[in-house]
């Protein structure tokens, strides 16, 4: 199967999942990402059971409006059952690097207010040791030279993203990010927090102190399904 056909899988996997799952009623948070767009396609068709929608970047946001739901602000919420989303990176433990996409902030919030954290991701995404994709951290723009150094000194490559254009590239939030290469990240929760510390990080994309609750793996062999 191609990598778009696991991703498919997945997504309705997790549609069938947040079907049997999320009580009507309640509000479903949805990621950010070509699986997690995926996702919100096959959900749509059942869209009508949910009070609404919290979604993790302005892209989702879009694509959620488009197929009918009502998106909510998270500050209108007081509780999400179940967020889905996809992963960059995650390993056995149910940690994650996330942020490929730039909604690195958003997402780690959506996910600090769900009860369950579901990972969509196809067979690739499943790593022994987290870093061979790079780790996105977003920085306020004034401290992206001293975070970068900083960055450096825990033995990381870090670049500033750029567009294709070739113009900064800009979070949601108006901020930038670093993308870290040459990691072997054997402590996500320890290189998580360490990193969190610098000053003027907003955050990184590590989602290790809140992990995944459960990973639905699309493979050759079918969807498999991991509660950690």
């Amino acid at each position: 199967m191609t990598q778009d056909e696991l991703k498919a899988q997945v997504a309705q996997a997790a549609a069938d999942y947040v079907e049997k799952e999320v009580p009507e009623g309640a509000v479903l948070g949805v990621g950010t990402g070509s699986t997690a767009n995926l996702f919100i396609d096959a959900v749509a068709r059942f869209k009508d059971r949910f009070a609404g929608a919290v979604s993790s970047s302005e892209a989702s946001t879009r694509r959620l409006q488009q197929h009918g739901f009502k998106v909510l602000d998270l500050n209108e919420v007081d509780e999400i059952p179940v967020y889905v989303d996809g992963a960059d990176e995650i390993d056995a433990s149910g940690a994650m690097i996330k942020g490929g996409g730039g909604a690195l902030t958003r997402e780690k919030i959506v996910a600090s207010v769900a009860r369950t954290f579901v990972c969509i991701a196809d067979a690739s995404k499943l790593v022994g040791v987290m870093g061979q994709f790079p780790l996105p951290v977003e920085v306020i723009p004034m401290a992206r030279a001293a975070v970068a150094r900083q960055l450096a000194a825990l033995g990381g490559q870090p670049r500033l993203r750029m567009t294709k254009e070739g113009g900064i590239y800009k979070t949601d939030n108006g901020n930038v990010i670093l993308d870290v290469s040459g990691l072997a990240i054997g402590d996500p929760k320890g290189m998580e927090q360490a990193i969190n510390q610098l000053p003027g990080v907003v955050t990184v994309g590590l989602f290790a102190l809140r992990g995944a609750d459960v990973l639905l793996l699309g493979t050759a062999d079918g969807v498999r399904r991991t509660d950690f």
